[in-house]
């Protein structure tokens, strides 16, 4: 019988700590607020048998990485380089890439999505006001999913929906969409419409790969050698399992949209990201990369309630009127989070391999986590 993996994630102590500068525990872990908030983290999965955060401030990170990559007994431990699923956390690269190629003159970033698509891609009335900046908010009018997609996924809803459809299929579906409102008057989140984005990125550069695209410009320079589209992880590393209501999951695949929501990553990688979006002067990567990373935390659109959106990251301006940045993903066995602050220089990155659930309050606890830490 496999173990209760709630039971591997109780607590924080310091032998928990992997992969830390000398002294960093001390640094960002001194506070006891934030320890309870961690603590509290690692707890908020509730059927995760592994749980792996990231932790930076002042200059100092901390990973800390529990249980196992699977519930059997005998499955490899946890560790910052465990590769997860992060479903639609992988918007947040797909952004990365489009200010690259714009940076480095490949595109604009209002450039209209019917420029850079196949000539025989038809777009729905008023699609051809849709631009590339529109699709990176969520501002493009397009539905969440494209038409077509939920009806042929009724048999594998609970297990691999997106696996079934294909490039061919998205691309057709947008002829039969509707948009909901004028592109660049509402906010509406699109799964259809960052997917699209990603072929828009293929279409500018002359390629046809979405995966090898984004490793050559953003993945390789940034140095993430955990992070990728493929179900199975490099040699030398683990992937955790995805659980939902405690049920293994098989690997997650979306042909048809990888922008949206194809990458596994490490804490590991995800936090070496935020830093890098901390502060691109740390770090020698192109020139066009450096200014992509400054450009994606632009704001693009203030919205009620003290939120903003960048391109494709979410922005909540906190009392003291610094901005959080922070964005989620999903799949059907995984749960991931990212968030920084850039003015206080702090970033929190969180992975658990259980789908969200009623019960499973790891988004928010890792948001909380991240409220928690200061300069």
């Amino acid at each position: 019988m496999p173990d209760d993996p709630t039971r591997r994630v109780p607590h924080l102590a310091e032998d928990d700590v992997q992969g830390r500068h000398p002294g960093a525990a001390g640094t960002i872990l001194d506070s006891a607020g934030v320890r309870r908030a961690v603590t509290s983290l690692l707890s908020a999965a509730p059927g995760a048998s592994s749980v792996v955060v990231g932790l930076h401030r002042a200059g100092h990170r901390t990973l800390i990485a529990r249980g196992r990559t699977t519930t059997h007994r005998d499955a490899a431990p946890s560790t910052p380089a465990t590769r997860f699923e992060i479903g639609s956390l992988t918007k947040a690269f797909t952004a990365l890439l489009l200010a690259e190629q714009a940076a480095g003159g490949v595109l604009d970033l209002n450039d209209p999505l019917c420029r850079h698509l196949p000539a025989h891609v038809h777009l729905p009335p008023g699609g051809r006001a849709i631009t590339l900046t529109h699709l990176a908010t969520h501002t493009s009018g397009l539905p969440r999913l494209p038409p077509g997609l939920l009806s042929q996924a009724l048999p594998t809803l609970f297990t691999n929906p997106y696996a079934g459809f294909t490039t061919d299929q998205v691309l057709h579906a947008l002829a039969r969409t509707r948009l909901h409102a004028p592109p660049g008057t509402r906010v509406r989140y699109s799964n259809f419409g960052v997917g699209l984005l990603g072929h828009a990125l293929l279409g500018a550069a002359g390629a046809t790969d979405y995966a090898a695209l984004l490793h050559d410009r953003v993945l390789a320079p940034l140095r993430l050698h955990d992070t990728n589209c493929e179900p199975a992880p490099p040699a030398g590393t683990a992937q955790a399992t995805g659980y939902w209501h405690r049920r293994p999951r098989p690997p997650f695949h979306v042909p048809g949209l990888p922008a949206a929501g194809a990458l596994r990553a490490s804490a590991r990688d995800l936090l070496t990201l935020t830093e890098a979006l901390l502060d691109p002067r740390t770090i020698t990567v192109p020139p066009a990369l450096r200014t992509a990373l400054e450009e994606v935390c632009r704001p693009r659109l203030r919205l009620p309630d003290s939120r903003g959106t960048a391109l494709v990251w979410n922005i909540r301006t906190r009392p003291d009127g610094t901005r959080l940045y922070h964005h989620a993903g999903a799949t059907r066995g995984c749960t991931a989070f990212a968030g920084f602050n850039l003015e206080q220089g702090t970033a929190l990155v969180a992975l658990a391999n259980t789908a969200p659930t009623l019960t499973n309050a790891f988004v928010q606890a890792a948001y909380t986590a991240l409220m928690a830490l200061q300069p």
